[in-house]
């Protein structure tokens, strides 16, 4: 699975640092290193007015924020591949 977390200067003021973040200790909490790859990416042309903008293999989603993170990676990371 790659995640692509936006870093482009709307998703930046909206706190994509945290979000990634919050990624890397996710992955490596549940022990993911092997079957997530998280990458950075310019403005993917989705931006939102609340969160940032993630892809998830080929799926974009608009509006992450550090509240919704957990949701977030329970449903579209962790029920993904299988933990």
């Amino acid at each position: 699975m790659i995640i692509q977390i936006c870093v482009g200067s709307s998703c930046h003021l909206k706190g994509s640092a945290e979000i990634v973040e919050l990624f890397q200790k996710a992955v490596e909490e549940y022990h993911l290193e092997t079957e997530v790859t998280l990458a950075g990416s310019f403005c993917t042309g989705k931006c939102n007015r609340i969160g940032v903008t993630v892809q998830v293999d080929d799926e974009v989603y608009t509006g992450l924020t550090r509240e919704g993170f957990k949701e977030f990676f329970n449903e579209k990371v962790l029920a993904v591949v299988g933990k």
